[in-house]
């Protein structure tokens, strides 16, 4: 998130003059882990389905900006971040991110609890600090502006259902709950390679069918395989009996490679600037992690060439595009030509060079790829 989208944010929370569902303010930091512990569990629980914040360096009755850079129990990211993955929480762990902005010439910290579907969040052993415990078992939940589950009563059961709700999808369309449900990568019973279906094992009605036979195909991203060969076959996506989503299973490198169908990219303005690639917040994308079982790795037996490029989203597609069109003039064909050889050959060879879109475009677009991957990095 930019620094200036989230004054913004605390800002106008800030102006309401109290807190609320999704959002805390803290004069300063937590003398005690466990209360940290329980204040975080709460925002990561909160009802409002939103990312949550607690904000420190604000007093909370009377929202006087006081700052965290005298603090001495100040944390960083990476302390966070390490308390809570030292915690022994059930499957999931709070997602969070801290930053630092600037109001009223005073540092305030923002911690930042994302909303997922992976509640509810509780842990499964005590945690203690001096006299407070976080109990195994215990939901705590932010509820309007206070905590619930804290102490020796329970939360509302209404609250602990919605949030059960939300880890299975129950409340969503049945293409959001799909959606959710291909993230949950070891939820699935899945081998192509003994079967030609595969069904999530606790919500068996939602099933991926191989329905159709293979049959030979070809697109130059299969010069890339070790077992230059490539074979189709459609990919039904069904809900009890009724086809939900439609697309196709890849079987490379001689069946020893099953990837989902990759969609095909171009670059506006730049001819034949074509490429293969997975936006991984799609339905194809979240097949190939469950199909790959969370790597995204595309290869098979020979070095991933990245012959189908990765994006997280759209986003991160059109980056790329814009970073395509300023660098395309520095590649030089001939070079791009002599370092993938081989492959180009094996194309040419497969179809006969007589397709617009080969391999050469697939290897010129892995070459800004890479480079466009090592400059976000560095």
């Amino acid at each position: 998130m930019e620094k200036s989208e989230l004054i913004s944010i605390v800002t106008k929370l800030r102006t309401l003059g109290r807190e609320g569902g999704y959002w805390d303010f803290k004069k300063e930091y937590h003398k005690n882990k466990a209360e940290l512990l329980i204040d975080i569990i709460c925002m990561a629980n909160n009802q409002e389905d939103r990312d949550a914040y607690i904000i420190f360096g604000i007093e909370d009755k009377t929202m006087k900006v006081i700052g965290v850079e005298n603090d001495p129990n100040r944390k960083n990211l990476n302390q966070l971040s390490q308390f809570i993955s030292g915690k022994y929480f059930s499957v999931y762990t709070p997602e969070i991110d801290l930053q630092t902005i600037e109001i009223e010439g005073h540092q305030i910290d923002v911690l930042i609890i994302y909303n997922t579907a992976h509640t509810p969040y509780y842990l499964e052993k005590d945690f203690k600090d001096q006299k407070k415990i976080v109990h195994q078992g215990q939901i705590y939940i932010r509820l309007n502006d206070h905590k619930e589950g804290y102490g020796n009563q329970a939360a509302p059961y209404c609250c602990i259902e919605h949030l059960w709700k939300k880890r299975f999808g129950i409340n969503l369309s049945i293409m959001d709950r799909l959606s959710l449900l291909l993230e949950d990568v070891k939820g699935w019973q899945l081998d192509w390679n003994t079967k030609r279906y595969a069904y999530h094992k606790s919500f068996p009605e939602f099933r991926i069918e191989q329905v159709s036979e293979f049959e030979f195909g070809w697109e130059p991203i299969a010069a890339f395989y070790t077992h230059p060969d490539m074979h189709l076959a459609d990919l039904h996506i069904l809900y009890h009996n009724t086809i939900i989503y439609e697309t196709q299973l890849w079987a490379l490198d001689n069946y020893r490679k099953f990837l989902p169908k990759a969609e095909i990219g171009s670059v506006e303005d730049i001819p034949k600037s074509w490429y293969f690639y997975y936006d991984l917040s799609s339905i194809e994308g979240k097949l190939l992690t469950l199909f790959t079982q969370g790597s995204n790795n595309i290869s098979s037996r020979e070095v991933n060439y990245n012959q189908i490029l990765l994006f997280n989203n759209m986003n991160d597609i059109e980056s790329y595009n814009d970073y395509f069109k300023i660098h395309f003039n520095n590649y030089i064909d001939e070079d791009i030509e002599k370092k993938y050889e081989h492959e180009i050959g094996q194309d040419i060879e497969e179809n006969g060079g007589g397709r617009v879109f080969s391999a050469f475009h697939i290897a010129r677009a892995i070459t800004i790829y890479e480079d466009y991957m090592n400059d976000k990095k560095a």
